[in-house]
């Protein structure tokens, strides 16, 4: 259920000319050789959220970015631009539509001396799943 979505949103991240200058992937599964900083989906899941006329799926996705930085704040803007991005997402799809855009949760993590890891979780309900 959640697969249409996962490639809309690369395809959509990736399609954004800031996003794509500052990072050297946006991937849908963690890159293998690439240098920092970087984004891929970590996971997703997805649930019911149908209505009497509608299939629908209520659909979970983390992001993981992965980054350089000393100070707490150096990925803020980056971190920004994506939020912005990912609620800009239209709403009409191929095969589906986003009824809503929520951002769930964002956790950081400094994982070394000078490089951060942040998970940023949304969830999107969408629907017309039955084309999904």
């Amino acid at each position: 259920m959640d697969l249409p979505l996962r490639a809309a949103l690369i395809a959509w991240l990736a399609a954004d000319p800031d996003l794509s200058a500052q990072l050297n992937a946006i991937t849908e599964e963690a890159p293998s050789r690439t240098a920092l900083p970087w984004l891929a989906i970590a996971t997703s899941a997805s649930a019911d959220w149908s209505t009497k006329t509608e299939t629908g799926y209520e659909i979970r996705i983390a992001l993981d970015l992965h980054c350089r930085g000393d100070t707490p704040d150096a990925a803020a803007a980056l971190v920004s631009a994506i939020d912005a991005r990912i609620r800009a997402l239209p709403a009409q799809q191929s095969g589906f539509r986003v009824a809503t855009i929520r951002f769930l949760r964002a956790r950081t993590q400094q994982t070394d001396a000078a490089t951060r890891t942040v998970l940023i979780e949304f969830s999107f309900r969408t629907l017309n799943g039955e084309a999904l």
